[in-house]
């Protein structure tokens, strides 16, 4: 064991630039006597610094246990924060006991420490505060118990234990395929064989260890519960983790009821225990700790006998509970709760306020089947009015899912006429069940008047991909990228460099969906990947993800590759308090909207130059945007460089090989009608984007044709978008969708003539006399 020098100083490491410190839970720290001995150390005047090296996160917690008693405060343990690739702790909070506003005696307390896992495995304090906003108490006594030390495990036993045998079960719900925490409360029957005398002597149930193993998952979590009730504490069903190769279930935590502050009765306990699946079948416990933050009752029994179903591999699936009572079974569920309590009241006071401001101000919280409030969504008459504008390609972002951000916080996003991102509607989303997201999009649908999009990008996850197919029917579902290439990274990993190029060469080089077929197959062919289970699951969802698949449907411009920055980057992170939430999603909001302005004025204002004397170059230019524009003026200064050959015709139908000069290999077929002036390339950039392709521009060139039919120049890419229901009324929409666009359109106009007609008194009586005049034409068209 390492040993701290006689001056109490820890022992301070160098590892390059970074200063690392190793500490031990103080009380428990062996420093050397004047003779030479070890002899601990008990209380030290250590405070907690960034830099702090830990062997567990137990450690850490007990060393600031230490310091709050000497201090004056008490510690809670506060959130965890898990990794998206294996979803193992990466790291984990202690607070003072006075964070947050869940109980009357709590003062939103901001004082903790963060610790956080290094490769190397230890535990470094990166993140602290020390400022209480409350009186500290001086020296109080530990409410936590210290971890006693304990002799090693004996090397891994077979567990004897008898079960009684009951046939294997599987409940079937689609509405929980794919749920990760299922949180029932768990208790079983003593075990047979387990010592019972009227009811007075309590079951012999071994201490759970590091190495026991265990023939099924259920047999784990039986033995877990026996212990449980000896010890004096109740289980849940903590997290099961699954195979990314054929989605089996690998691991699987029980942990204290008390576990997590989803509810005031929990208190952030940190006793578990995780069992891990062997290759032979059988599971053994990985790892445990035993140490509970609160109360024991020894041998109080469980209330209730439930029984967790097992599947038909003989792992604990995410299923739900059975009760057995009287020999009939009902299906009892709980959903968790990621949303702090706290939040609620502050979010519905922001949303009160927000609506005696803004008419068209729209919110909902979701309810669930006990009363208590889930997911939350809201979005301001800008947002809905935007949606009729740009709504027709949607991304669903849950970049908070990335990485260790500690709001659930979701948004709708779409791509307004200058391809900037616009805040179509923003969430905190409860749990990531397809429940949530049916809801969540159900709600967004309704506060944008029903209008579906025609392509939405979101997560893979079952639930979301549920959820999408239930709310969305007939949009295309494209899977996020970030979550793409995150699989790639992990599948790929150890396959040659010569496999990843010719993949990425499938991906991005296939023009069509044909080609993308014979090439994949003639890739896993080569390396002999037929029977790649990963491999084979991506290329069944292929509709979803592969670019020669996607370019069909309209995206709106969202790159084929599918990156895109979060609307709100880094302003919204896992630091981002209650308090501050609010002011910084108003902020990141209203810098956008500002973004937007300045294009507006700028495509009305300013005027590129023209590179060609082609009359569709300038019919262009006065129609589009500036940044639109520019894309198709860069498509038509590259149809110079194609040859264009007609290889059939027949009445009114042409088709022709457009190519490259220069360049066999780069080539597309162009389909024409001449009756009717319709165009269609096999590179489908219209049908993707929404503007026209360098091969369909240089066959209109090749047969004189001068201005773009109207059909090609897609109202949503003009400066005058916002005017966006004049087309929807040609396309049937219904009268009161209609009304609700021209509120919002007529309510966005009146708020740029206040906006601007009040920088100045000549300007208030330029707007003031417009609008007088535009009044005075009202009344007469009456």
């Amino acid at each position: 064991m390492d040993i701290e020098s006689a001056d109490t100083e820890p022992t301070r490491l160098n590892c390059g630039n970074n200063m690392v410190v190793k500490a031990y839970p103080l009380g428990m720290v062996a420093i050397i006597n004047n003779n030479g001995i070890a002899e601990d150390e008990g209380d030290s005047g250590v405070e907690p610094y960034v830099g702090l090296e830990f062997d567990t996160p137990e450690e850490a917690r007990d060393f600031y246990n230490s310091y709050a008693t000497r201090t004056g405060f008490k510690v809670r343990t506060g959130q965890l924060y898990r990794s998206r690739t294996d979803g193992t702790v990466s790291s984990r909070r202690f607070v003072c006991s006075k964070e947050g506003f869940q109980l009357n005696s709590r003062t939103g307390c901001p004082a903790f420490i963060r610790v956080q896992r290094r490769d190397t495995g230890k535990w470094v304090l990166d993140q602290i505060q020390k400022e209480h906003n409350h009186d500290l108490g001086g020296h109080i006594e530990e409410t936590t118990p210290r971890p006693s030390v304990q002799q090693r495990a004996p090397a891994p036993t077979k567990l004897g234990i008898s079960v009684p045998h009951r046939p294997k079960m599987k409940v079937v719900d689609e509405a929980d395929k794919g749920r990760s925490c299922p949180s029932g409360v768990i208790s079983f029957k003593r075990f047979k064989g387990a010592e019972e005398s009227d009811g007075q002597t309590q079951p012999k149930a071994t201490e759970p260890y590091a190495g026991l193993q265990f023939s099924s998952a259920n047999e784990a979590c039986q033995f877990y519960q026996a212990y449980a009730e000896v010890v004096g504490f109740r289980v849940r069903i903590g997290q099961l983790f699954r195979s990314k190769v054929d989605g089996s279930i690998t691991s699987r935590r029980f942990v204290c009821s008390k576990e997590g502050f989803q509810h005031p009765s929990r208190m952030g306990c940190g006793a578990y225990m995780r069992i891990k699946r062997q290759d032979s079948g059988g599971w053994i416990v990985d790892r445990l700790n035993k140490d509970h933050n609160h109360d024991l009752e020894p041998g109080k029994k469980n209330a209730g006998m439930k029984k967790i179903t097992e599947d038909v591999t003989g792992g604990l699936d995410s299923v739900d509970l059975i009760e057995l009572n009287d020999f009939s079974n009902h299906i009892s569920k709980t959903r968790e709760n990621t949303i702090g309590k706290e939040w609620y009241p502050v979010l519905l006071d922001y949303f009160q306020s927000k609506q005696a401001e803004d008419m068209g101000f729209f919110y909902a919280i979701e309810l669930d089947s006990n009363g208590s409030c889930m997911s939350i969504f809201w979005a301001d008459s800008r947002s809905r009015f935007a949606c009729s504008q740009f709504g027709d390609a949607v991304v669903f972002d849950t970049s908070y899912r990335k990485g260790e951000y500690s709001v659930p916080f979701a948004t709708f996003i779409g791509f307004n006429h200058h391809r900037q991102p616009v805040l179509l509607g923003g969430a905190l989303v409860a749990d990531e069940s397809k429940e949530a997201f049916s809801w969540l999009f159900q709600t967004w649908l309704r506060a944008m008047s029903g209008r579906r999009p025609r392509s939405i990008v979101a997560d893979q996850d079952l639930p979301i991909q549920q959820a999408v197919a239930q709310v969305f029917p007939g949009t295309h579902h494209r899977f996020s990228a970030w979550q793409i290439r995150s699989k790639e990274r992990e599948n790929l990993r150890s396959f040659p460099n010569e496999f990843k190029y010719e993949y990425e060469k499938c991906l991005y080089q296939s023009q069509t969906t044909v080609e993308f077929d014979t090439m994949w197959s003639a890739l896993v062919n080569k390396y002999g990947l037929r029977d790649n289970m990963w491999l084979r699951e991506i290329y069944e969802k292929r509709e979803n993800w592969v670019p020669a698949y996607l370019r069909a449907s309209f995206f709106g411009g969202i790159p084929v590759n599918g990156a895109f920055d979060p609307f709100y980057g880094t302003s919204l992170n896992s630091l981002t308090s209650l308090r501050e939430f609010i002011s910084r999603y108003e902020q990141g909001l209203e810098q956008r909207r500002e973004e937007e302005r300045k294009e507006d004025f700028n495509s009305y204002n300013l005027q590129p130059f023209l590179q060609t004397k082609e009359p569709v170059e300038e019919q262009c230019r006065r129609l589009y945007t500036l940044t639109i524009f520019r894309i198709f003026q860069s498509e038509l200064a590259q149809s110079y460089n194609y040859l264009g050959l007609k290889t059939y015709e027949e009445g009114a139908i042409s088709r022709f090989l457009v190519r490259k000069c220069g360049n066999e290999n780069e080539k597309h077929a162009v389909t024409f009608s001449a009756s009717n002036l319709n165009a269609s390339c096999s590179c489908q950039m219209f049908e993707y984007e929404g503007l026209l392709c360098r091969h369909i521009l240089k066959v209109f060139n090749l047969l004189d044709i001068r201005e773009l039919p109207s059909r090609y120049i897609l109202h949503r890419w003009t400066k005058n978008a916002e005017f966006g229901f004049v087309r929807d009324v040609e396309s049937g929409v219904t009268s009161q969708d209609l009304k609700a666009l021209m509120i919002w359109s007529l309510r966005e106009a009146a708020s740029k003539y206040i906006e601007f007609g009040t920088s100045s008194l000549e300007k208030y009586k330029l707007a003031y006399e417009i609008m007088r005049e535009g009044g005075k034409k009202l009344c007469w068209q009456r």
